[in-house]
């Protein structure tokens, strides 16, 4: 919760802030999030209107995951745009809009939508990341050029067994 104290009820009255304040929990999709208490810079805009309290800024936030494709632990920043208006009372906001908890302000709905949805859903390593071998798991980035996997015609592969390289030497 931030205080708007401040600003009062006098409209065109404007405050900035900058604050630091602990990331909420279960704050990411599935491959990557904001760790939980993970510092979150705010830099905000407080500018009192008529019908309430007008909220505009940037949050800057780190991220950590994994690559969808190699597995990858891997880490970066996210920055995002906030821009909210916070009503005074209920009688001037519908059911979707943001109310002033007496002077008080949650800015973590506003923000929690932002991050969630700049967040990629297939966060990756790197560009030119390879993935993982479909056929054994190993990271193909290691595992070099040549990997490769012999490959049996399914038709065929009742009769593998059958012939042995005793067999081969004993026809020559």
């Amino acid at each position: 919760m931030i205080s708007t104290h401040d600003l009062g009820k006098r409209p065109g009255t404007m405050l900035e802030r900058r604050l630091s304040l602990p990331a909420p929990a279960d704050l990411g999709v599935d491959m990557i999030g904001v760790p939980k208490d993970a510092e979150v810079e705010l830099d905000l805009r407080f500018e009192a209107v008529m019908e309430g309290v007008l909220v505009s800024g940037t949050a800057r936030a780190p991220l950590a995951g994994e690559c969808a494709r190699c597995l990858d632990p891997i880490s970066s920043e996210i920055e995002v745009g906030l821009q909210e208006l916070f009503f005074y009372s209920d009688e001037d906001a519908s059911e979707e809009d943001s109310l002033l908890d007496g002077e008080l302000l949650d800015l973590e709905p506003t923000f929690r939508d932002a991050a969630v949805l700049a967040l990629p859903l297939s966060p990756v390593c790197g560009d030119d990341c390879q993935g993982l071998c479909v056929e054994c798991g190993i990271r193909l980035a290691d595992a070099g050029p040549d990997h490769r996997h012999e490959k049996i015609d399914a038709r065929w592969a009742s009769l593998q067994g059958l012939v042995t390289e005793n067999d081969n030497d004993q026809e020559k």
